[in-house]
C-alpha cells in the first residue's frame, strides 16, 4: 500500500477514535445530568415533604394559641409587674414584694441612637429585614437542640422580648413554635422603632451604684453614668447594649454598689459590642477605635446608700431570703445545675437575680408560718426591755421561737431596732455556741450511745486541756478550776462544769476513734454548721460558732423526742390563681433515740428547775404563775468575757431561743445571765398573752418506755451489791450504801471498781474515796 494510502487510513481510523470518545462524552455527561435531575427531584420532593410536615408540625404546635390582638399584645408586652405579696400564716398581708429592680420608661425619642443601632447590631443584625424571626436561625437552632452540636442561638429581638414578657424559658418545640408565631404577631402590630423601645424599656441592666437592680436603659443610663438614655456617649452606649445578656456578670456594681474588683467582663463585652457597630457601618473605623480605647472606669459613678432601706424590716427581709434561694435552686434544677455549678458566685447570683424578677412581677403569694400577733409581741418586747440586757453598753440580741413538732418559725427578734442596725442576729450572727451546745454534742450523744447514765459519775477536779492551741492550759469553770469531786451526770449539766463535758467529750471520741463521730452523726443532721473545730476537745465548752436558729434547732430536735425538723420560714408559694409554685414537704430526721431525748429533756428540767446558772424559772413564775408551771426544760451559755449569753428554753410544744452580746464581740460582765433571764422571761409572757396555745404549758415531757431505769450505787453511780469493796490506798473500802435510780438507753452501769467514774486521775479517785463528794455550790455558763 502507498504512503498516501496509510495516512489516509490512519487519519479515518483516528477520526473514527475521536467521534467514538466523544459518544461516550457526551453518554457520560446525559448520565450526570439525569442523576442530578433524579437527586434534584428528590431533593424538591423531600424538601417538600418535610417542609409540609414542618408546616404540619408547627400547626399542631400553635393550634391552641390563638393569635392576641395588638391591645392584648401591648399589655403583655409592656406590662413589667403583677403585685406580688407576702403573707402572714393566717393570709394576712406583712407586705407588697418590692422589685428591687428600679424602671423607669422612657419613649424612643428620649433614647440615645447610638444605643439603638449598638443593641441591634449586637442582638439582632437581621431586624430591619426579617418579619420577627429568621429560618436559618431556627433551623441552626432546630438542628443543634436535635444533635446537640452548634450553638442554639438565635433568637430575635423580637423573640427575645416575646419570650421575656409572654412566654417562660422552658426548653421545648412548643414554646419556641409560639414564640415565633407570637412574634410574626408583635411584628404586624407594632413597628421596629416601637420593638426597639420595648425591649429597651423592660431588660434588666444589672445594678446601679447603689447596689439596686435596674431595668429599662434611663435607670441603667443614671445608676451608671449618671446621665440620661439620650445624652450617652458611644461607649457608654455600648456598655449598656451589652448587659441584657448576662446583667450580673457584666454590671460594673456589687450589690452593695461598690465597683467589681474585675471590671474586665463587662468592659470586653463593650468591645464587642463596639465592633459589630462598626461590621454593621454603624459607626467608622475611627469611631471604632476612638471608642474602644476610651477608659469608661472614668464614667462609672461612685458608691452611693439606697433609699430603701427604710422601706424593709427583719421580716420582709428574711422571708425574702428564704423565697429567693428557693425559687433560685428551683430554677437551677431546671437547668440541670448541678450543685457544685450552683455554688459557684456567678452562677449562684444569676439564679437569685432570675428568682428576684420571677418573683416580684409574677403576680405570686408567699406564704409564711409567721404568727403575726406572735411576732408583733416579740417586737414590743425587744423594744420595750431589750435595755434589761444592757450593761454599760448596749448589747443586741437575736431570737427564734420555733414549733417543735413541725420545724415552723413562729416569730423571731433580728434585732434591737431596724432602722439603727439591719444585721439579722437571729439568721446571720455566728457566734460561739458557750454550754449551750453541751445538751446537743455532749451529753445527748453520750447517753444515746449508752455510755453514761443520769447518774453517773464524771470527774470535776482540776485538770488541762490535752491537745488543741490550749493545750497544757487549766480547763476553768465559771468561778473555779474544779470542785474537786466527781458529780453526777445531772449535776454536771445543772451546774455546766466544763471539766465534766469535756471528760464526756473525749470518751466518746476516745470510744469510737473517730474525732468526727459526734459531728457526723448527730450535729450533721441537725444542719450545724461545718468545722474542723468539732473535732476538737474545746467543742465541748462552746468553741464552735453557731447561729441563732441553729441553736434553736438543736433544742428543737431533743423536744421532739429526737427528731430533726429543719426550722423554716416559706410555707408554699401560690401564684394568682392559687396554684403551687412550691410547698414546704417535712423532712423529719431521726438524730437521737426516743429514750436518749427524754433523759436528755429530764435532765433539761433540772437545769431550769435548779436555778444554778438561771433564775428564768422564778423569772417567770413571778411574772405569770401558769407559766411558771409549764415544764420548761433547756440550758444556759456564755463565752470568755461574757461576750455572748445564751438562754434557750422548750416546752413539749415549742422552743424559744435567745442569744445577746455586744456588737463589736467586747465582753459584758458575769451578770449577762441574770439579764438574759429577765428578758427572756418578758419575753416568753408576751409570746403566751399573744397565742397562749402555741406555748402548751399544761403538756409535761414524758420518759420514754424504751428507759432502763437502773439503781446505781448513788457514791459511785455503778451496780449495786450489798457486798461491793474496792482497795484505796493498800486498804479495803466498802461502798457506801446509798442508791438511787438512773436512766440508761442501750447501755447498763458498770460494776462497781475504783475508777467508776469518767475522767479523773488515780489521785482524784483516791481523794473522792477517802472524802466522798464534796458540795457542788460553784457554777459554770
Amino acid at each position: 500500500m502507498s504512503q498516501q494510502g496509510k495516512n489516509s487510513k490512519k487519519a479515518k481510523q483516528t477520526k473514527q477514535q475521536k467521534n467514538s470518545g466523544w459518544f461516550y462524552f457526551h453518554i457520560v455527561i446525559r448520565v450526570i445530568q439525569s442523576l442530578l435531575l433524579v437527586v434534584v427531584s428528590l431533593f424538591i420532593l423531600f424538601g417538600a415533604l418535610g417542609a409540609g410536615m414542618g408546616a404540619g408540625y408547627f400547626a399542631y404546635l400553635v393550634e391552641d394559641t390563638k393569635a392576641p390582638t395588638k391591645e392584648e399584645l401591648e399589655g403583655d408586652l409592656e406590662n413589667v409587674d403583677e403585685t406580688s405579696h407576702l403573707a402572714y400564716a393566717d393570709g394576712s398581708n406583712i407586705s407588697a414584694i418590692d422589685t428591687d429592680i428600679k424602671r423607669n420608661s422612657v419613649s424612643s425619642d428620649e433614647m440615645s441612637d447610638l444605643l439603638k443601632d449598638a443593641v441591634v447590631a449586637t442582638e439582632d443584625e437581621d431586624f430591619y429585614q426579617h418579619q420577627g424571626f429568621v429560618p436559618k436561625a431556627v433551623l441552626r437552632a432546630l438542628v443543634s437542640e436535635v444533635t446537640g452540636i452548634g450553638s442554639s442561638g438565635g433568637s430575635t429581638l423580637t423573640q427575645q422580648i416575646v419570650k421575656q414578657q409572654i412566654l417562660s424559658d422552658e426548653v421545648t418545640f412548643e414554646r419556641k413554635a409560639n414564640e415565633i408565631l407570637l412574634a410574626t404577631q408583635v411584628e404586624r402590630n407594632f413597628s421596629k422603632d416601637e420593638i426597639v423601645e420595648m425591649y429597651l424599656n423592660v431588660s434588666p441592666f444589672g445594678r446601679n451604684n447603689k447596689g439596686e437592680n435596674i431595668a429599662g436603659v434611663q435607670e441603667a443610663a443614671e445608676g451608671i453614668f449618671g446621665e440620661n438614655a439620650d445624652e450617652l456617649s458611644l461607649p457608654q452606649a455600648a456598655f449598656i447594649a451589652g448587659l441584657p445578656q448576662s446583667p450580673i456578670a457584666y454590671s460594673p456594681y456589687t450589690n452593695t454598689g461598690e465597683l467589681q474588683e474585675d471590671l474586665e467582663p463587662g468592659l470586653d463585652r463593650k468591645d464587642y459590642v463596639l465592633f459589630s457597630m462598626y461590621r454593621n457601618h454603624d459607626i467608622s473605623k475611627q469611631e471604632y477605635e476612638e471608642a474602644r480605647d476610651y477608659d469608661l472606669t472614668a464614667d462609672f459613678q461612685g458608691q452611693e446608700s439606697s433609699d430603701n432601706n427604710n422601706e424593709r424590716n427583719f421580716l420582709y427581709n428574711t422571708v425574702m431570703n428564704e423565697a429567693l434561694e428557693i425559687v433560685a435552686q428551683q430554677l437551677a434544677d431546671e437547668d440541670n445545675i448541678s450543685s457544685e455549678e450552683f455554688a459557684e458566685e456567678e452562677t449562684y447570683q444569676n439564679y437569685i437575680q432570675e428568682a428576684q424578677q420571677k418573683l416580684a412581677n409574677g403576680g405570686y403569694t408567699v406564704n409564711t408560718t409567721i404568727d403575726q400577733d406572735i411576732y408583733d409581741a416579740m417586737q414590743d418586747t425587744a423594744e420595750n426591755y431589750g435595755y434589761l440586757l444592757d450593761n454599760n453598753n448596749q448589747v443586741e440580741v437575736g431570737n427564734v421561737y420555733m414549733d417543735n413538732e413541725t420545724g415552723k418559725i413562729l416569730g423571731f427578734v433580728g434585732g434591737r431596732d431596724y432602722e439603727d442596725n439591719q444585721f439579722n442576729h437571729a439568721f446571720n450572727s455566728s457566734r460561739q455556741a458557750g454550754s449551750a451546745i453541751k445538751p446537743a454534742l455532749v451529753y445527748g450523744p453520750a447517753i444515746d450511745q449508752g455510755l453514761i447514765g443520769s447518774e453517773s459519775r464524771v470527774s470535776d477536779y482540776p485538770t488541762d486541756w490535752q491537745g488543741g492551741e490550749n493545750e497544757g492550759e487549766a480547763i476553768v469553770n465559771a468561778s473555779n478550776e474544779g470542785t474537786e469531786t466527781f458529780q453526777t451526770i445531772r449535776e454536771s449539766l445543772e451546774h455546766s462544769s466544763n471539766i465534766a463535758s469535756y471528760h464526756i467529750y473525749r470518751d466518746i471520741l476516745n470510744e469510737k476513734d473517730d474525732t468526727s463521730f459526734v459531728y457526723d452523726n448527730y450535729l450533721k443532721k441537725m444542719n450545724y454548721p461545718a468545722s474542723e473545730s468539732w473535732t476538737y476537745e474545746s467543742a465541748s465548752s462552746g468553741v464552735p460558732e453557731v447561729t441563732t436558729l441553729e441553736q434553736t434547732n438543736g433544742f428543737q430536735t431533743l423536744a421532739n423526742g429526737g427528731v430533726y425538723q429543719e426550722g423554716y420560714l416559706v410555707e408554699s408559694i401560690t401564684d394568682s390563681n392559687g396554684d403551687a409554685l412550691y410547698e414546704h414537704e417535712e423532712s423529719p430526721e431521726r438524730v437521737y433515740s426516743e429514750a436518749a431525748a427524754s433523759i436528755m429533756n429530764d435532765l433539761m428540767r433540772g437545769v431550769i428547775d435548779s436555778g444554778h446558772t438561771t433564775e428564768f424559772k422564778s423569772d417567770i413564775s413571778n411574772m405569770n404563775p401558769t407559766l411558771g408551771d409549764a415544764d420548761w426544760v433547756g440550758k444556759t451559755g456564755t463565752t470568755d468575757e461574757y461576750r455572748d449569753s445564751w438562754l434557750v428554753v422548750s416546752t413539749p410544744k415549742a422552743t424559744l431561743s435567745s442569744w445577746s452580746g455586744r456588737e463589736d464581740n467586747e465582753g459584758t460582765d458575769r451578770n449577762a445571765s441574770r439579764r438574759t433571764a429577765q428578758y427572756m422571761s418578758y419575753l416568753a409572757n408576751s409570746i403566751y398573752q399573744a397565742n397562749p396555745d402555741s406555748i402548751g404549758a399544761d403538756e409535761e415531757f414524758e420518759l420514754n418506755d424504751d428507759i432502763e431505769e437502773e439503781e446505781v450505787s448513788e457514791f459511785t453511780g455503778t451496780k449495786v451489791d450489798d457486798n461491793d469493796t474496792v482497795e484505796v490506798d493498800g486498804s479495803t473500802m466498802r461502798v457506801p450504801n446509798d442508791t438511787t435510780e438512773s436512766y440508761w438507753t442501750n447501755g447498763t452501769p458498770p460494776d462497781v471498781s475504783f475508777r467508776f467514774g469518767i475522767g479523773g486521775t488515780e489521785e482524784d479517785y483516791e481523794d473522792y474515796w477517802q472524802n466522798g463528794p464534796d458540795d457542788n455550790s460553784n457554777d459554770d455558763d
